[in-house]
């Protein structure tokens, strides 16, 4: 039934990728550790959530709708650590397992993984720029 809704290009819906941002997030708000990260850096999660929609939208929809620096925002957070990093991972892979349509959530985890390397690099690198930055592991 989902692929019926789909021309043959695409991958998901809009709907099926608010989905997943929103279920994510709701996880990441609620874990004992990521949660309390993000409600103290972030003000408004509704405005917030738009946002990651727009972005997951660009990445998996090629929308074109995002509009932003993921990474200065990141590189200003304080103790980001690479456990910190695979945490996030682990519960994003969770919630796209959980996802009805199997093609969005593997090509959602890929694109999250290189995400996740890009911004753990780069705020090594905005730490201790003199520093070869290490990669998270894999799993």
């Amino acid at each position: 039934m989902i692929k019926s809704l789909l021309s043959r290009n695409e991958l998901c819906t809009e709907a099926e990728v608010e989905s997943l941002v929103h279920t994510f997030y709701a996880r990441v708000r609620k874990d004992e550790v990521l949660g309390p990260i993000c409600e103290s850096h972030i003000d408004d999660w509704n405005q917030h959530l738009v946002k990651l929609v727009d972005f997951w939208s660009s990445i998996l929809l090629r929308t074109g709708r995002f509009s932003g620096a993921p990474m200065p925002k990141h590189a200003a957070l304080p103790g980001l650590t690479a456990a910190l990093f695979q945490r996030w991972l682990r519960l994003f892979r969770e919630n796209a397992a959980d996802q009805a349509n199997r093609p969005l959530g593997e090509q959602a985890c890929a694109m999250a993984e290189r995400i996740a390397q890009s911004l753990w690099m780069g705020y090594q690198i905005s730490r201790d720029p003199d520093t070869v930055p290490t990669v998270l592991a894999h799993g």
